[in-house]
């Protein structure tokens, strides 16, 4: 009796069979030690979750504690209208006038770090080396270190906003201009362009957009990193909030939490609006505001196309660029721009006098930075410390990621199963990134009390909406010829997903996750210095009693650490590539 094998069954033994015939590749040793250091890594990762002992029970007993802790809180106030709007615009402007110094400096640090712009592979080196030092140092530092340089206000948080963002603005300018189209840039060299000349007409016309989600991103980040600048003195939201949570007038500060996050909502529908009106029909954003914005402004079919030469009577006409609705329509969004950023440097109120004087200041502020010394503390007790935010950061990370694979995957448009669905889920993901992660530990440390819990679980839910963002969008951008080829064999939409969908994105979600552990150890620190535990506590009484000698020896270490981590992730790109 002979068994008759359906189609998808056919398919199936004909798909298995290919692959019994075919050679299977060598792993190279590197590779094997690659695939054995991240079992190890992930095997760490839960021995640090094991170690912060997340107590279920304790949890549901804190919302207890929450209920009476927000009847004792009573209503939520807010400053004074008039100080409110005040705030809020400085607040804006420091954070777009920091985010904009940054675009402006990582510009020619791009363009030496990326491969196929560097004079040399010296330049290259160093321009990645200065990069990764921006990232590696936090912002409350800088900031730190220029209350000391200039007066307070907004200026301290300014520099220390555009300095430590250039670590992160300047490495995804080099990835853009490693990823360009070559022709454009080697035909106006061919044609004896200089190197400003290839840059300008060659490269930067085509990275433009891409850096422009950039610095949006980045936009959105400074400002919920903008709260913690307040707690070493930068003017805003950030210091009023820090004035109202010391004082314990809660209700203030959960005020000022509200409009933070507020803020933060209303950042991302303007920025979706921005990429919406600068991309045109080449928007393929999914996020829900953006096919809000779709849906408000429909794509219209393209014009017939007509040379200008031949809509044109003279040469000299030909040579006049006519004003039509998209060029107006750029001079438009390019006044509205300048418009933007003068305000927000108007708002921000610098003191430019200090540019003329900190100059004399720098001396004693370096020696009071350097040497670096631990001070009173014995080394054991400062590399515990360490040690307790490197296992905060890594169940923070574990946690992060296991939720934002399932988020993430649930929010991406070739995996949700129904539009609702991915709509709710993007949704949530927005709502998840628009609170800052200080506010949230701050409110788990108020409920639950002092401790690493409070700091993990903090910065677990937010690096939900970071990652499981990334991860969407990784999905959606895999190859569909493999889905559409399991679709055709009779998968289910789970088989199609694990097997086609998640193996092509597998190399970015393990991209993604290293940036995310490579966030989570600073932000980890920063958590400490509200009481989330670790080697922040110090910092925190190291700045507060002007030891700034042990401020840098903290630092250093924060420094080590980063930079492991970064070679680690480099390593592992390269060998899965």
């Amino acid at each position: 009796m002979t068994a008759t094998l359906t189609p998808r069954a056919s398919s199936l033994a004909a798909i298995g069979s290919v692959a019994d015939r075919a050679p299977r590749p060598r792993r190279s040793p590197e590779r094997i030690a690659a695939v054995l250091t991240l079992g190890a890594l992930v095997a760490i990762m839960v021995g640090a979750l094991a170690e912060i002992d997340i107590s279920l029970p304790g949890m549901v007993q804190s919302w207890f504690n929450a209920e009476r802790f927000f009847v004792r809180v009573g209503a939520i106030t807010l400053p004074e209208p008039a100080e409110l709007v005040a705030l809020i615009a400085q607040t804006l402007g420091l954070v777009l006038v920091g985010t904009l110094l940054a675009a402006v400096l990582s510009v020619p640090l791009a363009y030496l770090a990326a491969s196929n712009t560097t004079p040399g592979h010296a330049w290259r080196g160093v321009a990645r080396f200065l990069g990764v030092l921006a990232r590696a140092v936090p912002d409350v530092i800088l900031a730190m270190v220029f209350v000391l340089m200039f007066s307070l206000g907004s200026l301290p948080g300014i520099l220390a906003i555009g300095i430590h963002s250039v670590g992160m603005i300047s490495k995804m300018f080099a990835d853009a201009i490693e990823q360009i189209d070559e022709g454009p840039r080697l035909a106006i060299r061919a044609a004896g362009g200089t190197r400003f000349q290839q840059f300008a007409s060659g490269v930067l016309p085509q990275v433009l957009p891409s850096w422009v989600a950039t610095v949006l991103h980045r936009n959105d980040i400074n400002l919920r990193g903008s709260v913690i600048l307040g707690y070493v003195g930068v003017a805003g939201l950030g210091l009023e909030m820090s004035h109202a949570f010391k004082s314990l007038d809660y209700g203030r500060g959960l005020g000022i939490a509200l409009v933070i996050f507020v803020l933060c909502v209303a950042m991302e529908i303007v920025s979706s609006g921005i990429r919406s009106a600068m991309l045109g029909t080449r928007n393929t954003a999914s996020g829900p505001f953006d096919r809000m914005l779709r849906r408000l402004h429909p794509r219209r079919a393209a014009p017939a196309q007509v040379t200008i030469a031949s809509a044109a009577s003279t040469p000299q006409a030909a040579l006049r660029r006519p004003w039509t609705p998209t060029r107006l329509r750029n001079a438009l969004a390019g006044v509205l721009a300048v418009a933007v950023i003068v305000a927000s440097v108007a708002v921000s109120d610098i003191r430019w006098s200090d540019f003329g004087t900190f100059w004399a200041r720098i001396p004693a502020v370096a020696v009071q930075f350097w040497p670096p010394s631990f001070g009173n503390y014995d080394v054991a007790i400062m590399v515990e410390a360490m040690r307790e935010t490197i296992v905060i950061a890594l169940a923070a990370a574990l946690l992060t990621v296991v939720a934002s694979i399932v988020v993430g995957s649930l929010a991406a448009r070739n995996v949700a199963p129904t539009r609702g669905a991915r709509g709710g889920f993007r949704l949530f993901l927005v709502a998840v990134r628009g609170i800052p992660e200080l506010i949230l530990a701050i409110v788990l440390i108020v409920i639950t009390g002092l401790g690493t819990q409070a700091g993990t679980i903090a910065l677990a839910v937010g690096g939900i909406g970071l990652l499981g963002k990334l991860i969407a969008d990784s999905l959606e951008e895999v190859d569909s010829g493999p889905e559409r080829a399991l679709t055709a064999t009779g998968a289910t939409r789970l088989q199609i997903y694990a097997g086609a969908t998640l193996p092509q994105s597998a190399r970015a979600i393990l991209g993604h996750s290293f940036y995310l552990l490579d966030t989570n150890i600073r932000a980890a620190t920063l958590l400490g210095i509200v009481g989330g535990g670790g080697i922040g506590y110090y910092l925190l009484n190291a700045g507060q009693g002007s030891n700034y000698a042990m401020v840098t020896a903290i630092v250093l270490m924060i420094l080590v650490t980063v930079l492991v981590v970064e070679g680690l992730a480099m390593w592992m790109r390269r060998v899965f590539r």
